[in-house]
């Protein structure tokens, strides 16, 4: 990872993870999601649809390349999660793969392709410590344990699904059926809001799609991530009942 690129989101110092600088680091468990209180969206991949629909808006969003994105709205404002409560508890029944795996991430060096990617720790969390709390991330003979295999494991399977998310995306950008989402709310105290900058696909566009086109949503199974997004806006009054 290059040192001049931005940090990922609440990830304070991302650093490549290795047993010459790590081999006496330990990690306590993590108690908590404080560290996403003012994460208003979060990425998720195809894969979570089919249950973040049940907790949370999907919508879709452009990085600074212009590339879509799918995310899930946990606030009405900046710099808020309306599902993270005083004591750092992630209130839903479903938490996003992309807080799950933290304080870990696979990140691609500078001149690597695609396909490379280097496990990286966050220095910043505050569970790593060299005073033998919690469980180690190397052996004695500076080998993987368990804990980390296993976060290792978790990250090569979450950018595999990353992966064909974007393949998903690519084709929703292709077949031009998204529009600009723009959602005033007023709340019961007067108070008005509004939610914008995110893209959700437009029912109408979807609907004049040549039949060969509709087809292959449906053998893709695309089309279901589309049933997931479309019927998750409605969470919409879920995050309007819980903003206070």
């Amino acid at each position: 990872m290059s040192s001049t690129q931005a940090q990922p989101l609440f990830y304070k110092n991302v650093v490549p993870i290795n047993k010459e600088q790590h081999g006496q680091l330990y990690i306590e468990p993590i108690e908590g999601y404080d560290f996403a209180n003012q994460s208003s969206s979060l990425y998720i991949a195809a894969i979570e649809f089919s249950q973040a629909a049940r907790e949370y808006p999907i919508v879709f969003g452009r990085d600074d390349s212009g590339m879509l994105f799918p995310a899930v709205v946990l606030g009405l404002e900046s710099n808020q999660n309306l599902y993270i409560d005083k004591k750092g508890k992630w209130d839903a029944a479903y938490i996003p793969a992309y807080a799950r795996r933290y304080p870990f991430i696979l990140a691609r060096a500078e001149g690597a392709t695609e396909s490379q990617y280097t496990v990286c720790i966050d220095e910043g969390y505050k569970g790593f410590n060299t005073a033998k709390e919690g469980k180690p991330l190397f052996d004695k003979n500076g080998e993987e344990t368990e804990i980390l295999t296993q976060a290792v494991d978790f990250l090569k399977e979450y950018q595999n699904h990353v992966d064909l998310t974007r393949s998903f995306c690519e084709n929703l950008a292709k077949l031009d059926i998204l529009e600009s989402m723009t959602a005033n709310i007023e709340m019961k105290s007067g108070e008005k809001l509004s939610i914008g900058g995110f893209f959700a696909v437009s029912r109408d566009k979807l609907k004049a799609l040549k039949p060969g086109k509709l087809a292959d949503l449906v053998k893709t199974d695309q089309m279901e991530l589309i049933f997931y997004h479309l019927f998750s806006l409605k969470n919409v009054n879920k995050l309007m009942e819980m903003h206070k």
